[in-house]
């Protein structure tokens, strides 16, 4: 088949209503130029999508090349990625005969897409340009890699071109795969792959015809040994780093004895975690694949200070293999202080009164869900360990105790049919992720005691739609309520004296918004894209507004900054284009490049006037 010109496809999205069929309900995004946003590949061409009734947004793929079998290809990967249930693969769709163009190419008039979720960030390939001598920034990044390695090691299926540009990092550092083409799944077996990945991140003998489950193993140790060797020591990017890889080319693949990226990183082995690392990249090397190891191999030391708790929630292989296990297969330290794991098939389970820390991924499955529906947490319980009921599906309500204080990094992470939740009085921090994506939850009373609220606790929180924030929270974390897009109303606690980046961007259905005269500063894209704001006060404490604070706030039609403000940040209120109304006081000394770009109803004289004052680069992109 012949496919339209990348000018074709430009053309028919953008009545994308008249021109696609099942998808007909969807909107283009565009670009700050009016342009249709867009990003193209050697194959296709990728365009942003909406769907004006909930807010998400897709991918639309769309083809220029032709792949032979590549709708029995897709298939099969949507049949194994509907059942997979991680963050790391997006949803995605096949339709065959979707899009109608009238090409100047082709005798062929519908076409067909893919529609994926639209995964917001930055490629690793970018993301790594611009972090890599942050020794912190690139050990959190391997560490969430290897995280990813050891889950695609686990795994049946194989991405099969796993690079740095085809995996996104969102604003909370998690991490997505794109680009599903060269996929294996376990209904391919015994054909060939449709591509061998690229040069610089596979094995130089990789054939057509090995393609299975281990394709990515040679990748997925190449870079996450390049990721830790960046870590220590951010000159060898810039002495062996290229624009189309990180350290090794094909060429130290090929002779490894020769490699001076290899040479360069044994001296760096007395670090325990590059040591193991090396030891598996090696192994890769010599076989191909990592079949023979397990995928646990991967795990590296997270580079951050652990949570301080009465009891570890920390569970190791001596735990495991000490553990009591009762008649429901709950395994417990030997005290019975500490729940170390419940099996994945627990249905309905009270917690006995022995218990005083449900320890980490007690109740968590990453990979199909846990089946617990009904769960007692008892009085002794005290702390709630990381991940403890991650991807608890089935769970919809939890009564968490008074005598709760401490809830871990992503405990109620993918609780996505989890509609209500009351943390008791005793819990005094919220951590990172908490929250994070439970879809379902519509209304959280955040108690007096909490005094801070960790990054993306709330993240895509989507069903949400009003909250208070005590007086006692003194911190809202990064992203905290980001894509929380069925909030109408946000009340910011009088303790609060920063309002973080990304705290609220894209809470699209946020009308109402109160600030304390506590806030002196509001960060970077801190409510990016609340379309439905239409009035705001600041207060007279703010100083600062950060990079792209109310961006895009596309219904906001009058704004006082008061007397308070000395900066205004680059394209802090871009995109307000039903702007007409706006003062800005002589305070203000300081107002950012495209602070006002796409603010086209401003009327002349405010125009005029700030232009004046502070040039018209605040005017342009």
């Amino acid at each position: 088949m012949q496919y339209p010109l990348l000018s074709e496809y430009v053309s028919v999205i953008t009545h994308a209503s008249e021109n696609l069929d099942q998808l007909k309900h969807l909107e283009v995004v565009q670009d700050e130029h009016g342009e249709p946003y867009r990003s193209s590949g050697a194959f296709a061409v990728v365009f942003k999508m909406r769907d004006p009734r909930t807010g998400q947004l897709y991918a639309l793929k769309c083809f220029t090349e032709e792949q032979e079998g590549r709708a029995e290809a897709y298939r099969k990967i949507e049949e194994e990625l509907e059942v997979a249930g991680t963050t790391y693969f997006t949803s995605m769709r096949y339709y065959e005969r979707e899009l109608f163009v009238d090409s100047s190419v082709s005798s062929e008039s519908e076409f067909p897409v893919l529609l994926m979720d639209w995964v917001e960030g930055c490629t690793m390939e970018l993301y790594i340009r611009e972090h890599y001598r942050d020794s912190y920034a690139m050990e959190m990044l391997c560490y969430r890699f290897c995280r990813l390695a050891a889950y695609l090691r686990s795994q049946p299926f194989a991405h099969g071109d796993v690079k740095p540009d085809n995996i996104m990092v969102s604003d909370t550092g998690m991490l997505t795969l794109i680009d599903y083409d060269g996929m294996f799944v376990p209904s391919m077996q015994g054909e060939s792959s449709p591509t061998l990945g690229t040069e610089e991140f596979r094995h130089p003998f990789r054939t057509p015809e090995l393609f299975d489950a281990t394709i990515d193993d040679f990748a997925l140790a190449s870079i996450a040994l390049s990721l830790r060797a960046i870590a220590l020591d951010s000159q060898l990017l810039d002495l062996y780093g290229a624009p189309d890889r990180l350290l090794f080319s094909a060429n130290d693949y090929r002779d490894l004895a020769q490699s001076k990226v290899m040479q360069a990183i044994w001296k760096l082995v007395g670090d325990k975690d590059l040591c193991k690392l090396v030891g598996l990249f090696v192994l890769a090397h010599a076989e191909q694949s990592l079949a023979s190891t397990s995928f646990q191999l991967f795990s590296t030391t997270r580079p951050e200070k652990p949570v301080v708790v009465p009891l570890s929630t920390r569970v190791t292989k001596e735990d495991l293999a000490e553990a009591y296990i009762d008649e429901y297969g709950v395994k417990f330290s030997p005290d019975r202080k500490r729940l170390l794991k419940a099996p994945d098939d627990l249905v309905s389970y009270t917690i006995p009164s022995t218990v005083t820390a449900i320890c980490d991924s007690a109740f968590a499955n990453s990979f199909f869900g846990s089946s617990i529906s009904e769960l007692t947490i008892p009085n002794s319980v005290t702390t709630i360990g990381n991940s403890a009921f991650t991807r608890c599906e089935k769970l919809t309500s939890l009564t968490i105790p008074d005598s709760v204080t401490a809830i871990g990094d992503r405990a109620f992470l993918w609780c996505k049919n989890l509609t209500s939740l009351t943390i008791p009085n005793s819990v005094t921090s919220i951590e990172d992720w908490a929250f994070c994506e439970c879809y379902s939850l519509t209304s959280v009373t955040i108690p007096s005691s909490v005094t801070s609220i960790g990054d993306s606790a709330f993240y895509w929180c989507k069903s949400l739609t009003s909250l208070t924030i005590p007086d006692s929270v003194t911190s809202i974390g990064d992203s905290a309520f980001f894509f929380c897009w069925s909030l109408t109303s946000v009340t910011i606690s009088n303790s609060v004296t920063y309002i973080s980046d990304s705290a609220f961007g894209h809470c699209y259905n946020l009308t109402s918004l109160t600030i304390s005269d506590s806030v002196t500063a509001i960060g970077v894209h801190a409510f990016d894209s609340c379309s439905s704001l239409t009035s705001l006060t600041i207060p007279n404490s703010v100083t600062s507004i950060g990079n792209s604070a109310f961006s895009h706030c596309t219904s906001l039609t009058s704004l006082t900054i008061p007397n308070s403000v000395t900066s205004i940040g680059d394209r802090a209120f871009s995109g307000c284009e039903s702007l007409t109304s706006l003062t800005i006081p002589d305070s203000v000394t300081s107002m950012g490049q495209s602070a006002l770009y796409g603010c086209d109803n401003l009327n002349q004289s405010t125009r005029e006037e700030l232009e004046d004052r502070f040039g018209k680069r605040i005017f342009w992109r």
